[in-house]
């Protein structure tokens, strides 16, 4: 009987950047209209620059969720000692429409790594009640557990990934 890997574990993303959770809302996320982030599979800086739209599921229209979007390795990949960076985050996000309808509380960054391949996480937490997430106080030495606890968050109910590295000039399309 053969077991099917979770794209999060095997990125690491369960382990590093948050605990196990299961997945219970749809998340959807694009970069330029037609790229869409696949856990574990690469885009290219270039294509990145812009926030992407964000599509939320679920069931309720009354439910309000957090967005983060966050690179867990910073510096670079061998030695993270600035792990997390914070790239964005998005609040009050009604269920089924897309982060649009947020409440933007810290603007997108745009990603730019420098050493090695970084992965850059999108997570989608499920709030207990609308304004009641606060900003952290930096981008630098973000921790999502913390925030999320700070904030109760719980456990996020979506994640997805994509991984990134710089592009040299040959690289670039």
């Amino acid at each position: 009987m053969s077991r099917q890997l979770d794209p999060l574990s095997v990125g690491r993303v369960i382990g590093e950047v948050v605990d196990s959770f299961i997945p219970c809302v749809k998340l959807t996320v694009t970069f330029n209209s037609n790229k869409q982030v696949s856990n574990g599979h690469e885009l290219m800086p270039s294509v990145i620059t812009s926030k992407p739209r964000v599509e939320i599921g679920g069931e309720d229209l009354r439910a309000a969720y957090t967005l983060v979007m966050t690179d867990p390795d910073v510096p670079g990949p061998s030695d993270p000692y600035l792990r997390e960076h914070l790239h964005w985050i998005v609040t009050d996000i009604p269920g089924t429409t897309d982060a649009s309808f947020g409440r933007e509380i810290v603007s997108y960054e745009t990603p730019k790594p420098v050493i090695g391949i970084h992965r850059y996480v999108f997570l989608l937490f499920r709030q207990k009640a609308r304004h009641t997430v606060r900003p952290p106080a930096s981008r630098d030495l973000f921790n999502t557990r913390r925030f999320a606890e700070e904030n109760g968050l719980g456990l996020p109910v979506a994640a997805v990934y994509f991984n990134a590295q710089r592009e040299t000039a040959c690289r670039r399309r």
